[in-house]
């Protein structure tokens, strides 16, 4: 069954058909949750969430190729909300969960990408982390191509003078 036929099934009804929807996606969606909430356990609880949001939602997707940016979108908005409920600004790297083997290079850009605006660092973390395509990210943070495609510049160059000007 091709993907948007598995989206029109789980909008009729058949939940077999939205299983398979939510195996196909899990492994990104646990990635991203976990760039934003930086806890294994959070991360679960925001897939269970989103799952749970998707479910009970599906029926007002309008257009079933647009399900992935629409579950992803869920799921960044039930991330946001957690991070204000526990009172953080923005993910922070737990000391405990970082392997020793991680060089100080990708430690550096994790904190520059913690310092930027938080548009700025969803677009990063979208096209570079999640490896999606302007119109996908578009779409996911309902704002025009040429908007994505503006951030994306500025959040490159923030990220360029924040690792210049060190600070770490």
């Amino acid at each position: 069954m091709e993907f948007e036929d598995l989206v029109i099934a789980s909008q009729e009804g058949d939940d077999n058909a939205f299983y398979e929807l939510m195996k196909l996606n899990k492994v990104k969606l646990y990635r991203i949750a976990y760039t934003y909430l930086k806890n294994e356990e959070d991360s679960l609880e925001a897939i269970q969430e989103t799952t749970y949001r998707a479910y009970t939602k599906l029926k007002k997707l309008k257009e079933p190729q647009f399900f992935k940016t629409w579950l992803v979108r869920i799921l960044i908005n039930y991330c946001f909300d957690e991070l204000k409920r526990q009172k953080k600004c923005l993910p922070m790297l737990n000391d405990k969960e970082i392997s020793q083997e991680m060089n100080n290079d990708r430690l550096d850009m994790e904190w520059a990408i913690d310092k930027l605006l938080p548009k700025y660092r969803d677009i990063i973390i979208l096209k570079y982390f999640e490896d999606l395509r302007i119109q996908d990210i578009a779409l996911i943070l309902e704002c025009p191509e040429g908007t994505v495609k503006t951030w994306l510049n500025k959040a490159l160059n923030e990220l360029r003078t924040i690792i210049k000007e060190g600070g770490h």
